[in-house]
Order: structure tokens, then sequence, then C-alpha cells
């Protein structure tokens, strides 16, 4: 007779629950070995950067914080301009705005006769209507006016259309001044930021490293009027913006000044020809495609001269390899040579 038994069930306890045993070892063995890589990191703090490292490092943050402070001398630049339009929009929309009140007004005399006289015209009433927009949505029917009053009408309503297209002019010139704040307000905290980290990392020098580097950043440079003297005015431009460049060393560096006590390096170029009579951009990146561009071996005092990849530096050549400039904050303006930067171009002001 046959069995009716069930097979006996085989316990997991072959190749799977080896293999699963190995996992689970290799796991801990991994786990472990990442915690004690942890405590092993946080008991060994990170090595303190050398001088060399944190002079690279103060450069490169110099540098960038005076890239932003072009950028930012741009947007003020377009913030200043867009501020000026909305005030002259505003201005204008006053004006018109008066002159469609007394458009509006001239009518006045003729609503109040044909008003007691019980034969207000729509054409009146609607010129007459508080809402300048109320008024031109249902301008269709002042054209079908058709009476001698018409020529006063068209009057109220080129006025009223005028008004409309000035507020709208006004209310995008707001939106793009708004947006320039903006853009302002990014680039003076990336700026502060990055000068706020170059003086933590100056802060780990010692004093006589510090005069060192102070010393080599600015290109050995002297803050008096060591070098050549200015040269003999010729009543050229180029001698007078020389002549002003000259009187300005000594004065700080300011980022986004332009004078007259302090400056930034494109602040300083541009007071110097504005005081020679020629105007120039405002930044850097502008300033060098301001004028005619020329080499190095062609330069002559008055010419300005650019440096850094992204031409975030300017410089005006004196003559003899020297150029003044104002080379960043902390220091002043002064005198240094030419090559005691990276290259990037010159040009002449026209």
């Amino acid at each position: 007779m046959a069995s009716h038994r069930k097979p006996r069930q085989r316990p997991f306890s072959g190749g799977t629950a080896r293999t699963t045993a190995r996992t689970t070892a290799a796991t801990l063995a991994l786990a472990g070995a990442a915690t004690a890589t942890a405590f092993e990191g946080t008991s060994h703090a990170a090595p303190e950067p050398t001088p060399s490292q944190v002079k690279a490092e103060v450069d490169r943050l110099y540098e960038e914080a005076e890239g932003a402070t072009e950028q930012y001398n741009g947007a003020k630049e377009k913030a200043d301009d867009a501020e000026r339009a909305l005030a002259g929009l505003q201005d204008e929309t006053a004006r018109k705005t008066d002159q469609l009140n007394s458009a509006r007004s001239a009518l006045g005399s003729l609503a109040a006769t044909q008003y007691r006289s019980g034969t207000l015209s729509a054409a009146v009433q609607l010129a007459m209507s508080d809402s300048p927009q109320e008024y031109l949505d249902r301008a269709a029917l002042i054209a079908r006016a058709g009476n001698r009053n018409a020529a006063d009408i068209s009057v109220v309503r080129r006025k009223a259309e005028e008004v409309g297209q000035l507020r709208e002019q006004a209310s995008g010139r707001l939106a793009d001044l708004r947006a320039r704040q903006g853009e302002l307000a990014g680039h003076k905290a990336e700026i502060e930021a990055k000068l706020s980290a170059a003086r933590r990392l100056l802060d780990k020098l010692t004093a006589e490293q510090r005069a060192a580097y102070e010393a080599r950043s600015v290109g050995g440079a002297t803050t008096g009027p060591a070098g050549p003297p200015p040269p003999p005015s010729d009543g050229s431009r180029a001698a007078g913006a020389v002549a002003f460049a000259y009187g300005a060393i000594g004065k700080p560096y300011v980022w986004g000044a332009t004078g007259p006590g302090s400056f930034d390096c494109s602040g300083l170029t541009q007071a110097a020809w504005r005081a020679a009579g020629v105007s120039l951009p405002r930044t850097t990146y502008t300033q060098i495609n301001a004028g005619q561009r020329i080499s190095r071996d062609q330069l002559a005092p008055g010419d300005l001269v650019f440096f850094y990849s992204g031409v975030t530096h300017v410089g005006m050549y004196v003559g003899n390899g020297q150029m003044i400039h104002a080379p960043r904050p902390g220091s002043t303006v002064r005198l240094a040579p030419v090559d005691s930067m990276p290259w990037a171009g010159a040009s002449r002001p026209a």
C-alpha cells in the first residue's frame, strides 16, 4: 500500500544560506571599516595651508572679486540709466496728464450747458469720464459723434492715448530697474563674500609674511611719486589724463568708486579721461573696446592697459614700463610695472 506521507522539506542550509552568511559578514566588515575611517578622519584635522597656498588662494579671491566688481559696475550703470529714464517718463506722464485734464476741462462749459438742456451727448459724457481707459475702450462711439465738438473730443482722446502709453513705458522701466537692483545686490554679496574670505586667509599669515604678500600683490610699487615724473603738459588729452592719474596716487581703492576721494580700477581710468574731456564707459570689459586697440610695443602715456584673461583689471600707462592703477581693496592708487600682472591687451581712447 502506497505511503501518503508528505515529503520532508529541506532546510535552507545549503548554498543560499552560506552565501547569505558571507554577504552579511562582508557588509559588517565594510561598515566597520567605514566607521573606523570616519573616526580616524574626525580625529585628525585637515592640515593648515602653507603660506604659499594662502597667497595663491587670496590672489584668486581678489581676482574673482574684481571681476564681480566690474559686473557690479556694469549693472549699476544700467540701473542708473533705467532710473533716469523712469524719472523722465514719470515727469512726462505728469505733464501729459495735466494736458489731458486741461483738455477735458475745456469741455466743461459745453457739458454743463448740454446737461442743463438735457442734451448731454454720449461723446461728451465719455470725454468727461474719470477713467481714460474706459474712454479709450469706447472710443468708437466718439468717432461717430460727428458734432461740433469733435475737434475738442479728439484732443482729449489723443491726450488719453499718450498718457496710457507713457504709463505702460514707465511700468516697463520700473520692472527693468528692479531687475537691475537685484543684479546689484547679487554682485555686491559675491564681492563682499570673496573679500571676507580673503581677509580670513590673510589672517593666517604672520605679519612678515603678510607684508611680503602686500608688497608683491601690488607689483612692488610705491604709493608716492616715485618713478618718472608726469610728462609736461603739451595740451593733449592724454597728458591731461596722465596728470589726473598722478594726482590720484595715494587715494584708497574702494570697489564701485569713481572719485574724487577713492577709486576702483576702471573708476580711476574713467575719471582720468573724463577730466581730459573724453567719455569712457564704466567697466574694464567695455573700456578695452572704447578706443583704438594697440599692441604692447605701441604703448604711449595715457593708453589703457588691461590684465587677466577675463579683462578684469585696468591701469593707465605713464611711460618707462610703468602704469598707475588702483590695485585692490586695502590698497591705494599707485605706480606699478606693467609686467606685474598677466597681460590682456591695451587700447588708446579717442
